[in-house]
């Protein structure tokens, strides 16, 4: 039997709302998501606005409901960096292009130290989104049945193949239906923005 991949058995207990795993998934990944935020996060006046730990947290928050939800295969550490990089790259053009809007313009707005003083978030901590099973709830209510029942079985550890096999339809095309759904019910909750490619 072979050994047990470390990795792969942090990322089930993340799934099954183990809150210690969540806490060393964060300690041992949070620092590559600020890496990128502080790499995008040049402009002084967005920087007034929010902060890295601000985007930390609405990235976590993201990928624990949907790494619940049985979203992601991923079987190595570098899978995930590339994930949240990815993620975090997306959240900070998000609030980029936000903030630019007309009369959110981080330019036209004026302040020091008392400003950036303010920037932290008052938002739950990545531990408290993953143990809030009532938001876990809300993303399966959005779900349709059908919907619902491939998030039931990839929470149950099922891979796409099987899952298809079951229910009809091809693995990736299973993937497909249940990525878009995660992101129609993210988009409606607030969880995530639009998606961008870099």
């Amino acid at each position: 039997m072979p050994d047990p991949n470390p990795f792969v058995e942090l990322l089930a207990r993340v799934r099954a709302g183990d809150p210690d795993a969540a806490a060393e998934l964060v300690r041992r990944y949070e620092p590559a998501i600020r890496v990128v935020v502080r790499a995008r996060l040049v402009d002084p006046n967005l920087r007034r606005h929010f902060d890295s730990l601000d985007v930390c947290q609405s990235v976590l928050g993201s990928f624990f409901v949907r790494a619940a939800a049985g979203q992601y295969d991923l079987a190595e550490p570098g899978q995930l960096v590339a994930l949240l990089a990815k993620m975090t790259r997306n959240k900070v053009a998000m609030q980029a292009r936000r903030h630019r809007q007309a009369k959110r313009d981080a330019r036209r707005t004026t302040g020091g130290d008392d400003a950036l003083a303010a920037t932290a978030s008052a938002e739950p901590s990545p531990f408290a989104v993953v143990a809030n099973r009532e938001l876990l709830a809300a993303v399966l209510g959005r779900l349709s049945d059908e919907e619902r029942e491939i998030a039931r079985r990839r929470g149950d550890g099922q891979e796409w193949g099987q899952i298809a096999e079951e229910l009809g339809g091809t693995a990736d095309g299973r993937r497909k239906q249940f990525a878009r759904a995660m992101d129609r019910v993210g988009t409606a909750l607030g969880l995530d923005e639009e998606e961008t490619d870099d």
